[in-house]
């Protein structure tokens, strides 16, 4: 049996390699000119390591879990040289350092008390708690040569600068053709209705954001740490090894604007009318003062996606729809990276019952 999987985000990537190692003969249609092009390098490039999800158990043990696995598989690939700190702020976070700490325990994930040194970065009336993490941040450039490597090693037919305009049964219509395969594989990120829509096929609740990252030089303090304050309307300071800069994200600034489709795509967003870095960089110093002597670069935008749910409890399921209209077109989404280790349980849960 043949398969096509669209999308060569790291997700696609992924799931043409889980195809190869069961037998089947895949082809992968990226539209850019390149892999780990979009979003799979346009956001802050953290390996999550379960602190991220406090209000959600179940995402935050699976990161946790799927952490060491992702950091072995891709060590090539991963930035350890820098110091990670989550501070717990006093008011508007919805949980306290005990709940945090509760949590933590709770996944198994590593936490201690910061040095007295690092916790005089923060102002004290403004974060109850800092504890040093171990989560680490990646390398979009390296992780997309390993994928290409990975690619070519086990004969996976790429097809980049390919537009995939519209699925059949048992065919996909691209811009340079019709490709016949048992499966195909809707791995598009943000643009997954589009595709079911122009095939026919009932859209699937998404709520997708225009978010911006922006990259900065950090002050001279914060050089080789990472910072994360949590959890609520907060910032969140990374390196970002692709570009040898920092990220710089917030919880109120980063979202540009946001929409759901239900029924139908809504088409490509406005552009952002301007970056909001300054924003962010004033709201950090309330939290980290050295912040004021931080430099706004650059910024990042892309669409984010989640599942409507996520939006109340933060979690990031994985998304592995079979097509009711169209047997054979399955859609899927991961909410973050390491979701990838969910992908074998669905497809081998596919194919057996195609079987």
């Amino acid at each position: 049996m043949a398969a096509v999987v669209i999308g060569g985000g790291f997700f696609g990537c992924s799931l043409a390699l889980a195809l190869r190692a069961r037998g089947e003969r895949v082809t992968l249609v990226e539209r850019e000119a390149d892999l780990l092009l979009r979003a799979s390098a346009n956001n802050q490039a953290r390996v999550h390591g379960g602190y991220h999800y406090p209000r959600s158990i179940l995402t935050g043990l699976r990161s946790r879990l799927n952490y060491p696995r992702f950091v072995a598989e891709f060590a090539s690939c991963i930035d350890r040289s820098f110091h990670h700190y989550y501070a717990v702020a006093h008011r508007q976070s919805h949980v306290t350092a005990r709940q945090f700490e509760t949590f933590c325990q709770r996944i198994g994930a590593r936490l201690s008390p910061a040095p007295a040194e690092v916790r005089a970065w923060f102002d004290a009336e403004m974060i109850e708690r800092v504890y040093e993490v171990e989560e680490h941040a990646f390398d979009a450039d390296l992780l997309r040569a390993a994928m290409r490597e990975r690619l070519q090693e086990a004969r996976v037919d790429l097809q980049l600068a390919t537009r995939a305009m519209r699925a059949a049964p048992g065919e996909l219509h691209t811009d340079r053709g019709v490709l016949r395969a048992r499966w195909i594989f809707n791995c598009t990120y943000s643009a997954v209705n589009e595709l079911l829509a122009a095939s026919g096929a009932r859209c699937l609740p998404l709520r997708h954001e225009l978010a911006e990252v922006a990259l900065i030089e950090p002050p001279p303090a914060l050089r080789g740490c990472a910072v994360t304050v949590m959890c609520g309307p907060f910032f969140s300071l990374m390196p970002f090894p692709a570009q040898r800069l920092y990220s710089l994200t917030h919880v109120r600034y980063t979202p540009h604007f946001a929409w759901e489709e239900r029924t139908a795509p809504a088409g490509p967003p406005p552009p952002p009318s301007g970056s909001r870095a300054a924003h962010m960089l004033k709201d950090a110093q309330r939290y980290v003062p050295a912040m004021s002597m931080a430099r706004h670069v650059r910024s990042l935008f892309e669409v984010k996606t989640v599942l409507p749910q996520s939006e109340h409890d933060d979690s990031r399921p994985i998304l592995f729809k079979p097509c009711a209209e169209l047997p054979g077109l399955v859609s899927v989404m991961g909410g973050k990276i390491d979701n990838v280790y969910d992908l074998p349980r669905e497809l081998d849960g596919l194919l057996s019952e195609a079987a």
